[in-house]
Order: structure tokens, then C-alpha cells, then sequence
């Protein structure tokens, strides 16, 4: 009876994600590039077409139940369940080795151990992990040697840990070099956790692609916590890193199309020692949650595409930062900030480009907020960026432009390195620059010549220049500025009054100049 609720859940599961994807179809692929911003750029992988590019099938989240293989983990006297016919399971004191196709439910303890996957090249292999713990003094735990593909899933209501050795045996370089280890592609789902603390270096690695399909998942690394080769992909689960390195990250850098990474669904919490999160060649959040507490560059690749979902960047360096990877030079961009707007400082423009269409994010960095060493888009969505308050970046960078045809921008920070919204842009907005600093927690606020209140920023930090666009913004058109009155804001932006503000000057929306102050006009 549990085993028919089993397999009734399971084909279940793969019904939802099945349908999840169906349903987000038409707002993950509204990552069409606009304007110049992504003239060099990939076409962003959907989670239309995840199962078309890349080995993850829905059905392989369904089984016959009554052909599990149970295995009973202990420490030296491991056992596969009485009456089972595979004899594709091998025990040899504390390693489990398994060689076949098939679904093998894991359960009890191996402090000391390890678990090999060993198929042909044409294997699904299914590891339910189902109340398992999973440690090594001498290297890696768990380890997918060979196989089509594996499948870790999680089974509902379950604790699962896998450990590695804080010192590896074997350093070879094609060796483990994680604690859950595959040389084939990967899938983690299930609806059960799994806590992985990887003392050596890596946390969950694949060789070959990863897709993290559902799971409650918490991940300790001493280098890099996830981290897929051809791609990575997040379509649902809860997903939460503290690693030393890179956060989670797609790293193939010589397979033309590779390296890519896509977050469509579910929740991915991030402090890392270096980048957050991390691509090689394209990087898409098209729903879901990112949230990178603690980071050098928040978000980094040749690409980065935003069409959905919450992205939030904490960085010591830069938020989002479209570089690496690609190194093409189109043209050589002019001076920062003004007339003209959205140029870089002078530096070659390369095949890079972030676009942001729809979706919600929030930057609070210390170097440039969002930064472009090629173009940027911004159509959709809303963007506040919470820059650096030093002289030497800017909440806004790009080498070529920012094209803004829609959405809401309110990039604030420092005066120092100011870029703009660029000449192609068909939304206008307002460049503030006070004339002296205000501290966290200022509201500012913008009002048409009605004083109708039409922009409302609270800043997170000290704060002296603020770009702002939307569509209340009317080129053209004479706006006053103030600090202070009310406001009631989320992620910054939101609704205010101008009880007790101060007109600190007027602006001209679509007037941008480098380090332009709020107007000559009281």
C-alpha cells in the first residue's frame, strides 16, 4: 500500500513539474534581446525548451515502485533487501557499488563509506535517498563514476546528509573532488532535504549537466557549492549555499553553447566567498528567487538575461556584471554620462550585454551596481540599484549603452561616475545629482509642475546622484526635486507625500550630463 502512494506521488510530482513548465512557458521565453543591448547574445534557454536542451525528462521522475531495490546502509554490514533479483548491487566492506539501470532506495547510515555508481553509458540510474547519511574520512561519499544519467531524489518527509573527508586520498585530476560527485548528467528532486558539507572543496558537482528539479537542499562548501559544466538549472526547490568560492555556477568554457545557467522557479539563497552566482556563457533567471547575500560580483557572465522572478545582489564589487567569456570587440564607447548618455569611460565594447524585461531587482554593491563591459537593455521590470558610495564606480556602467524602452530604473549612488540612460532609449527619465550627499534611509522624491508626486526613492545607503525612468517620466517636462516628506517603499521604490520635504532644485527629464546637479531653478 505505501509503495502504490509512492508511486501514485512521484507521477504526481512529474505531472507538476510538467505543467509548471507548460505554464511558464510564454513568460520565460519573453527574453527576446532588445535594442543593441544583445546584438552578440545567446538565445536564452525556457523552460520550454529545458527538456529538449538538456538531459532532464519529466518521466524519469516516475516508476514502477514494486521494482525498487532497497539497500540498508551500515557501517560494515550493509545489505540489499531479501528477495531482491538485481544483482546489479555490490557490497565490499563499507562501499556500495551499483552497475544497472534502475531505482535503488537508499536508507540508514555509512560514516564511513562510499556509494559508486558504475552503469553503461546508456543508464538511468535512480538513487532514492530515503532517511540516508553518507560521510568519508577518506574522500567522497557519494560518486557517480558512469551512467546516461542519475537521479538523486529525495523522498517526501526524509533527512539525508552527505559528508566528504576534509582531505582526499586520491588528488588526481580526474578524481572526485566533491561531496556528491557525478561524471555523468545529474538531477536532484524529491520533496525530502539533503544537507551536503563538502570540507574538502566542491559541494554538488556534475561533469555533465545539472538540473535541480525540487528539493529542500542545503549546501556548505569549502570551494564552490553547486556547480554544473554544460549548464545548471534550477526549476523548483529550495536551494540555500554558503560556500568559500563561487556560489552555484555553469563552467564550460571551451563546448560552444555550453556553460549556461537558468533559474526558472523555486528559491536560491547564496553567501559566497567570490561571485554568487555564476556563468560562462549566458546566464537567465526567468522566475524564481535569487538572493545573494554576501558576494565579490553578485551576478557574472557573458550574458545575463532577466525576464522574471526576484533577483537581490549584495557584492563587495559589482552586482550584476556582464564580462568574462567573450571577448569580440564591437566599438570603443564614448565619455560617461552626458548629453548623450549611457556611455562607458572610454574602454572597447565587447560581445557582453545584460537585458532585463521583466522580473524585480534589487543591487546593493560596493563596486558598479549593474554593469555591462558590452550594452544593456532594460524593457521591463523593475531595477533598483543600490551603488557604491565612493567616487571611483558607478550604480550604472556599460562600455557601450543602456537602451531604456520600459519597465522602472532608480540606479543610486555616488556622483562620481555617472552613466545614463543612452540616445536609442525610448523612455525617458531624470538625472539627479544633489549637491551634497544624504545619508540611508533619505527619501527622494520627484514632482511634475502640478506637484503631483511622481517617483519616490528611499536610499539604502549615502547616496548624491539618482537616475531615474519610468513611464511617468515625460521627456521634456520640468520636475521638481525634494528630500524628505513621507514615503512608503518596497526594495526602495513605492508611494510618498511631500509633507515636510525639501525642494532641493528642478530637473529637465532626457537632460543627462556627468555630475549634473538637481537645476538652476529653485
Amino acid at each position: 500500500m505505501n509503495k502504490f502512494r509512492n508511486y501514485m506521488s512521484i507521477a504526481a510530482l512529474a505531472l507538476a513539474v510538467s505543467l509548471s513548465g507548460c505554464a511558464a512557458a510564454g513568460t520565460a521565453s519573453s527574453t527576446g534581446q532588445a535594442g543593441t543591448a544583445a546584438s552578440g547574445a545567446p538565445a536564452a534557454v525556457t523552460v520550454a525548451s529545458v527538456e529538449e536542451d538538456t538531459h532532464f525528462d519529466s518521466d524519469d521522475l516516475s516508476w514502477d515502485a514494486t521494482k525498487e531495490v532497497a539497500v540498508t546502509l551500515a557501517d560494515g554490514a550493509s545489505t540489499v533487501a531479501a528477495g531482491s533479483t538485481s544483482d546489479a548491487v555490490k557490497v565490499d566492506g563499507n562501499t556500495v557499488t551499483i552497475s544497472a539501470a534502475g531505482t535503488y532506495r537508499l536508507s540508514g547510515s555509512l560514516s564511513d563509506g562510499q556509494v559508486v555508481i558504475a552503469a553503461s553509458e546508456e543508464d538511468v540510474v535512480r538513487i532514492i535517498l530515503d532517511g540516508a547519511h553518507l560521510g568519508s574520512s577518506t574522500g567522497s561519499p557519494f560518486v557517480v563514476q558512469s551512467a546516461n544519467e542519475a537521479i538523486v531524489y529525495l523522498e517526501d518527509g526524509t533527512t539525508n546528509t552527505i559528508e566528504d573527508a576534509s582531505n582526499y586520498a586520491d588528488q588526481g585530476t580526474d578524481s572526485p573532488s566533491a561531496a556528491l560527485y557525478s561524471m555523468a548528467d545529474l538531477t536532484i528532486a524529491g520533496t525530502g532535504s539533503l544537507t551536503v558539507n563538502g570540507k574538502y572543496n566542491d559541494g554538488i558537482v556534475s561533469k555533465d549537466g545539472l538540473v535541480l528539479a525540487a528539493g529542500t537542499v542545503s549546501v556548505q562548501a569549502t570551494d564552490d557549492g553547486i556547480r554544473g559544466k554544460d549548464y545548471t538549472v534550477l526549476l523548483d526547490g529550495a536551494y540555500t549555499v554558503t560556500a568559500g568560492g563561487d556560489g552555484m555556477k555553469a563552467d564550460n568554457d571551451v563546448d560552444e553553447g555550453r556553460g549556461w545557467l537558468l533559474v526558472n522557479g523555486g528559491t536560491l539563497t547564496v553567501k559566497a566567498g567570490d561571485d554568487g552566482v555564476k556563468a560562462f556563457s549566458q546566464l537567465t533567471v526567468a522566475g524564481g528567487s535569487v538572493t545573494v547575500t554576501e558576494s565579490e560580483e553578485g551576478l557574472e557572465s557573458a550574458h545575463i538575461a532577466v525576464s522574471g522572478g526576484t533577483v537581490n545582489v549584495t557584492a563587495n564589487d559589482d552586482g550584476v556584471n556582464a564580462a568574462g567569456g567573450s571577448s569580440s570587440t564591437a566599438q570603443t564607447g564614448g565619455q560617461a554620462g552626458g548629453q548623450a548618455g549611457g556611455m562607458g569611460g572610454g574602454e572597447s565594447v565587447g560581445d557582453y550585454s545584460v537585458d532585463i524585461s521583466g522580473g524585480e531587482v534589487t543591487i546593493n554593491s560596493e563596486g558598479d551596481g549593474l554593469d555591462s563591459n558590452g550594452n544593456a537593455s532594460i524593457s521591463g521590470g523593475t531595477v533598483v540599484v543600490n551603488g557604491p558610495s565612493g567616487q571611483g564606480n558607478g550604480a550604472l556602467d556599460v562600455n557601450g549603452e543602456i537602451a531604456v524602452s520600459g519597465g522602472t530604473v532608480a540606479a543610486a549612488g555616488s556622483a562620481g561616475m555617472v552613466v545614463t540612460p543612452g540616445t536609442s532609449s525610448s523612455q525617458s527619465g531624470a538625472q539627479v545629482t544633489l549637491g551634497t550627499a544624504v545619508p540611508a534611509g533619505t527619501a527622494i522624491q520627484l514632482a511634475d509642475s502640478s506637484g503631483q508626486v511622481v517617483a519616490t526613492f528611499v536610499t539604502a545607503k549615502q547616496t548624491q546622484s539618482l537616475v531615474f525612468s519610468s513611464a511617468a517620466i515625460k521627456a521634456g517636462e520640468e520636475y521638481s526635486v525634494y528630500t524628505g516628506g513621507t514615503a512608503q517603499v518596497t526594495a526602495g521604490l513605492g508611494e510618498g507625500t511631500l509633507d515636510g520635504a525639501q525642494q532641493q532644485g528642478t530637473v529637465t527629464a532626457g537632460e543627462y550630463t556627468a555630475g549634473r546637479g538637481p537645476g538652476s531653478h529653485p
